[in-house]
């Protein structure tokens, strides 16, 4: 080779090695580690919780109606749940949007749960701005979903709602619109007296850490009663285990095992049920297997437990409601492709979108319900609770409020390199201890 054709040639390395050089500094970039309290996320975010002011209302008596609404879609729409699957093949079960409305006279809240794997903000957006075009008479929306990785999709625009998320179908997205306010007006509609009573009953055999096998796990299932002087009774439940029974293969539309849950109780002495996913990450039901028969037979162990009470702690809840929302400040995004490589912000950000990372807090007496944007780790359950119960308080933690940030986890898992940690930790690292002290102070400021 001459020395003019070999200058050639390395022009055109150095050329390539440049573009790749400044693709790589691009796309990636190291995994920020400095110290929690050193971020101003950490620090807008505690402000913004110190500043939010609760509405607080005292009444006579506690006041509640219920309803659900039939929202399967009449054409198949892609499954989300797991990766990208396509179209259902066949309703096995219905999907249900389910209301909530609860008052004392003074305020009254709805509480939502739908048949979903979560609420997009897209959607949360959407009935927000629908309740109040309608001047529905509600102070505070609590939305929530039974988490079900076999549910329906339709509802996720953007690029990586389009690539992994089912899609965005615009009348998938008005028919839940249509669905979820005919359920929240019924609700109001029938709202009566109520007697309002929590226990939370500890299970047994149903729920394990598949993070870490042996850690621990969140084995509560806990639930508050409604019941009017006519006897007709409707049952708020939540719990820890992932509705991950069927398996990623399964093509058929479903709503797991809190659909049979919420199925069994309403044929055997309930005439509403409503079931809210707890704090789900790191845990997976113990269910024997992934077919039909696994899933009713864990839904009906759930019930049987619950209706022994191995254990339980039961109150009558005094018509007390305070309520209010602030929002969550975060580390730039960390989606991780190595142990101290992420890629760039603002990729992620392109692929995801707004988060809409919030916190709704609705105290209903002594019970404290906590709605997270981050799909919590169950093992901080127990110190939670332990903590809210030094200052005479209940804690409820829900998942899935209309913004998703990924898992929140305890942050010695941060770098073992399972998927809940590297893949979905999306606001890493150190978010367990910043969820720990959020909690902490939300507890606090509800017993003052």
């Amino acid at each position: 080779m001459n020395q003019p054709t070999l200058q050639k040639f390395l022009r055109v390395i150095a050329w390539i090695l440049g573009v790749l050089l400044f693709l790589v500094l691009a796309i990636f970039t190291r995994v920020d580690r400095r110290p929690l309290h050193e971020m101003e996320y950490y620090h807008q975010t505690m402000a913004a919780l110190d500043s939010a002011s609760a509405i607080h209302s005292y009444g006579e008596a506690w006041l509640a109606g219920w309803s659900k609404v039939n929202m399967t879609p009449p054409e198949p729409v892609n499954l989300v749940g797991y990766k990208p699957r396509g179209p259902f093949t066949f309703v096995q079960d219905s999907s249900y949007v389910r209301a909530l409305s609860i008052g004392n006279g003074e305020n009254t809240v709805t509480l939502l749960s739908y048949e979903l794997m979560i609420i997009h903000p897209t959607l949360y957006e959407k009935i927000t701005n629908a309740v109040k075009s309608k001047g529905l008479p509600i102070d505070m929306l609590y939305f929530t979903a039974t988490h079900t990785h076999s549910g329906m999709g339709g509802y996720m625009p953007g690029l990586a709602g389009r690539l992994a998320f089912g899609g965005y179908d615009q009348n998938v997205m008005e028919l839940m619109e249509k669905k979820t306010i005919e359920a929240i007006e019924r609700s109001l509609a029938q709202k009566d007296t109520v007697q309002l009573s929590y226990s939370a009953i500890e299970t047994s055999g149903l729920v394990a850490n598949r993070l870490v096998e042996g850690d621990p796990v969140d084995p509560y299932l806990r639930k508050m009663i409604l019941e009017r002087n006519t006897g007709e009774k409707a049952v708020f439940l939540s719990f820890a285990a992932h509705s991950t029974i069927f398996h990623s293969k399964y093509m058929r539309l479903s709503g797991d095992y809190p659909n049979y849950l919420m199925m069994e109780l309403e044929s055997s002495g309930f005439d509403f049920a409503f079931f809210a996913a707890g704090a789900v990450g790191s845990h997976k039901p113990l269910a024997g297997g992934n077919t039909l028969e696994n899933v009713q037979s864990f839904s009906g162990q759930l019930k049987e437990q619950m209706t022994q009470e191995i254990h339980v702690a039961e109150f009558e809840v005094k018509p007390k409601i305070s309520f209010y929302s602030f929002p969550l400040f975060l580390r730039k995004p960390h989606y991780r492709i190595g142990e101290n490589v992420r890629l760039r912000p603002y990729i992620f950000n392109a692929l995801f979108g707004n988060t809409n990372a919030h916190f709704d807090v609705l105290q209903l007496g002594d019970v404290l319900l906590i709605s997270s944007s981050g799909e919590v780790s169950g093992v901080f359950m127990k110190e939670w609770e332990e903590y809210a119960n030094s200052y005479g308080l209940q804690v409820i933690l829900t998942c899935f409020n209309g913004g998703y940030i990924g898992y929140i986890t305890p942050d010695k898992y941060y770098d073992i390199g399972h998927y809940e940690v590297k893949d979905m930790n999306w606001f890493g690292p150190y978010n367990g201890a910043f969820f720990d002290e959020i909690m902490k102070v939300i507890i606090k400021k509800a017993s003052e």
